[in-house]
């Protein structure tokens, strides 16, 4: 037995299953997709604001970072 503690030492390697593999692939693809949206629909609700109190669109652009 060795004195030093190995824990840190690489464990051995998991089969990941392709259909796992796929299925989480899947999933983040629908979380990404459902982010977008929220976010693009966020985006707009904040330029038709800032428009509605008769921002110049360039300064919009600005604020914004777009």
């Amino acid at each position: 037995m060795s004195v030093i503690d190995c824990d840190y030492l690489p464990a051995d390697k998991v089969v990941f299953p392709p259909e796992l593999a796929l299925l989480t692939v899947r999933k983040a693809s629908a979380k990404a997709a459902a982010f977008e949206e929220q976010a693009l629909d966020q985006l707009t609700k904040d330029a038709r604001r800032a428009l509605s109190r008769e921002t110049e669109p360039r300064r919009v652009i600005r604020e914004m970072r777009l």
